[in-house]
């Protein structure tokens, strides 16, 4: 059986270093910069919101990631 709060929780900590592996030191920063709400994408990256499909494709154009990529641990 999948938890699936604990397969949200590692979508967020991928996010996470995506994040920082781009510069930004901060989630704040991170989502400013980007025009997105600054508590829910804190939410995505700790794990505690349902993410959207399409939220998950919004954030990873903005790393210029694929999906492909992204689920192959090619960070």
């Amino acid at each position: 059986m999948i938890n699936e709060a604990k397969e949200l929780k590692k979508i967020g900590e991928k996010l996470q270093k995506l994040r920082i592996k781009n510069g930004y030191g901060s989630y704040e920063d991170f989502a400013i910069k980007n025009s997105l709400s600054r508590m829910q994408y804190w939410r995505i990256e700790k794990g505690k919101t349902n993410l959207t499909f399409r939220s998950l494709i919004v954030l990873l154009k903005i790393h210029k990631i694929s999906l492909a990529d992204f689920f192959n641990n090619k960070l």
